[in-house]
């Protein structure tokens, strides 16, 4: 070897380095065999860490940012259980007492003038109808809403307008249709303009939404309604011209409203639900700073109103996705830990196999000695070994881990999503793990005495 030309020198011991690796291949491949899980494992759980982390910024736009859901609570009759002995008077006055309006367009008044923080305020009154259009008859879901409802849960329009002003004072019968209506009753034509029946009056179809996909869990945990097979008109439209629940007699018997020739049912399905003229309310606040702080002010507020009756519940659905979140980030660095221990477990496998190889070719380091290698040689060539059964590991790995990735994503239905990121931290922690574990057999390897090596049978 030319010890004047350095470039020629270390060439010369990367190709023993590879010449060494290729003799050995089934050695090489089960010495990998460690990088490659450890690898594929890394990716395939940051994968999975990403999509939980994505599905919670999804949640949290389908939510809406700081904000206080308030709904009715489920009630128990309790007329079975009375005493025979209580008097009619005595259950009258007990009635009295008990008696709670419920969730009423009061309690949004007295919200907004009792909170200063408040960003917005969106009511809600939910049922489930039919709608109709040329003959065709579909169940979807018919709710009224004010236009901050749209606002608060980010909710855009694909074709139209929203509400303007005049048709909420004046109750207009106007609609917003999601887009499953729209796929559902205007298949080959625009719906603006057009009209569709529920319960008896025909609504004119001002706009669109854009889809939204939202999981059942969100729905039913996050106060989140579901968008995209929902009829909505303003809130004033739904009180005027359908139903107002406050006006009924609060005797529970009035599970339905007839108009027309079908029957729209309350969406609570609980009992003495029906007397709460609101099925939910959306206070948005304009910083989370407060958000526990205003909830508790919101329901002594709210129980105050109610005659000490508790009626509803209050959730911070963005408290709950923090708190969910923190729990997939530990879960997260657990998987990830767990992980990263094959690539450490990988590493003393290299380190384990290359001892053995100095071991086996103690007359091949003698011989290379003998000629003119130097110590530093010795240490690249051993070093260049490990590097190159982790490096490829590193690259085997990762295009198992992204296969892995998807096959859970299809196995389990789970949403893992591959970044760059976690593929570039892999690949590098496998090549310094070839680095770091390959470096104590080396400066073994070179430590051998020539002569000593050369007498080695």
């Amino acid at each position: 070897m030319n010890k004047f030309n350095p470039f020629k020198r270390y060439s010369h011991n990367l190709n023993s380095a590879f010449d060494a690796v290729f003799i050995n291949k089934f050695r090489s491949i089960l010495t990998a065999l460690g990088i490659i899980f450890g690898v594929a494992a890394v990716i395939s759980m940051m994968a999975i860490g990403n999509g939980a982390q994505q599905e919670i910024l999804e949640q949290m736009k389908m939510v809406g940012v700081n904000n206080i859901v308030i709904t009715p609570k489920a009630e128990l009759k309790q007329g079975s259980t009375q005493s025979s002995e209580n008097s009619e008077t005595e259950q009258g006055q007990d009635s009295q007492k008990d008696y709670s309006p419920g969730l009423t367009m009061m309690d949004v008044e007295s919200i907004k003038s009792v909170i200063p923080e408040i960003e917005r305020i969106s009511p809600e009154a939910v049922y489930t109808t039919f709608v109709i259009k040329d003959g065709e008859r579909r169940q979807a879901q018919f709710t009224g809403v004010t236009p901050d409802f749209f606002i608060v849960f980010s909710l855009d329009l694909e074709e139209g307008k929203m509400f303007n002003e005049q048709q909420i004072i004046s109750g207009s019968p106007v609609c917003i249709i999601g887009p499953d209506i729209k796929a559902k009753f205007f298949k080959k034509e625009n719906p603006i303009g057009k009209k569709i029946k529920c319960g008896g009056i025909w609504l004119t179809v001002v706009g669109v939404l854009k889809s939204r996909l939202i999981s059942e869990k969100a729905s039913q945990n996050l106060g989140v309604s579901e968008f995209n097979n929902t009829v909505f008109t303003p809130i004033s439209t739904m009180l005027l011209r359908y139903m107002d629940r406050s006006q009924s007699s609060g005797n529970g018997d009035e599970n339905f409203m007839v108009f027309g020739d079908f029957a729209i049912s309350s969406s609570s399905g609980q009992n003495g639900a029906q007397t709460n003229q609101l099925d939910k309310i959306i206070v948005q606040m304009k910083n989370s700073d407060k958000l526990s702080e205003t909830a508790a002010v919101i329901s002594r507020m709210l129980t105050r109103r109610h005659n000490n009756k508790d009626d509803f519940e209050i959730k911070v659905p963005e408290l709950l996705l923090k708190q969910e979140q923190r729990t997939k980030d530990i879960f997260n660095i657990v998987l990830g830990a767990i992980a990263s221990i094959s690539l450490i477990v990988g590493g003393i496998g290299i380190m384990n196999i290359m001892l053995a190889s100095v071991m086996e070719r103690i007359r091949e380091i003698g011989v290379r000695m003998a000629i003119g290698a130097r110590k530093n040689d010795i240490i690249f060539q051993f070093v260049s070994e490990a590097t190159i059964i982790s490096v490829t590991g590193g690259f085997i790995g990762i295009i198992l881990g992204v296969i892995l990735a998807r096959v859970i994503m299809q196995a389990t239905g789970i949403l893992t999503i591959i970044s760059g990121m976690s593929i570039f931290i892999s690949f590098g922690v496998s090549a310094s793990v070839g680095i770091i574990f390959g470096l104590m057999p080396a400066r073994k390897a070179a430590q051998q005495d020539p002569v000593t090596s050369l007498r080695h049978d």
